[in-house]
């Protein structure tokens, strides 16, 4: 059945195939949603709120007047993840664990302590909840990584053009993934020290954290087939 399913979406026309239709579908819409994901709490903030500089983190917009859309886009994310089914148990299973991690980064709101604003005037510190959406986001960032590197570049015997250039892709997307949940560990250790609390002007830990997020949401538009289809 499995194997099917993959020989279908390889050579199969969309137009033919409606089950094929949704299934390309699922997976275009948790790209969408991962690259509009800090675009929508940005814009949402100014447009809605009092808040019209970026917060330290994405995590933070928890704390602001777009908690209900922030929860509700990752509860969406996580729905399209439980629903997704791969070629194999695998797909199957990293699908669901990425759904559990992102509703523990939806449900585990994110310790705030520095630097405070008008959006966040009071500091919120909870330890085990905030160590909880560490390890949430973090587990979420690694097994969407995997997604990237290791299924999502499954291949044939004979691949295609098209499909080595996706699979470049999908490597350059796990990559960058994988750098940024390093580069955010790092800031996360050294944020302390004098050198890098110059850094928290810039706000690195949003930007990383979109970062991810965006080659998250152009990784699954491409294996979604919006990008280097095979003709």
């Amino acid at each position: 059945m499995n194997q099917t399913r993959k020989k279908m979406d390889q050579t199969a026309s969309t137009t033919e195939i409606p089950q094929l239709i949704s299934y390309l579908t699922l997976r275009k819409s948790v790209g969408i949603l991962g690259i509009a994901f800090p675009i929508v709490l940005v814009v949402g903030s100014v447009v809605c709120g009092p808040c019209v500089e970026i917060q330290s983190s994405i995590s933070a917009y928890y704390h602001t007047d777009m908690r209900n859309l922030f929860v509700g886009l990752l509860c969406a994310i996580a729905l399209f993840l439980f629903a997704y089914k791969g070629y194999n148990q695998t797909d199957t299973l990293a699908g669901n664990l990425a759904g559990l991690f992102a509703l523990g980064v939806a449900f585990f709101p994110a310790s705030i302590t520095e630097p405070l604003s008008q959006c966040i005037p009071q500091p919120i510190d909870n330890h085990l909840i905030g160590t909880l959406h560490f390890i949430s986001a973090a587990g979420l960032f690694l097994v969407l990584a995997f997604f990237s590197l290791v299924l999502f570049t499954k291949q044939g015997k004979q691949p295609t053009k098209m499909k080595l250039k996706r699979n470049k892709l999908y490597r350059i997307c796990g990559y960058i993934m994988l750098g940024c949940i390093g580069l955010i560990l790092l800031y996360g250790i050294c944020r302390n020290h004098q050198g890098c609390l110059s850094l928290q002007k810039y706000d690195p830990v949003f930007w990383l954290e979109s970062l991810a997020l965006w080659a998250f949401g152009l990784s699954w538009l491409t294996k979604g087939k919006t990008l280097f289809t095979d003709q």
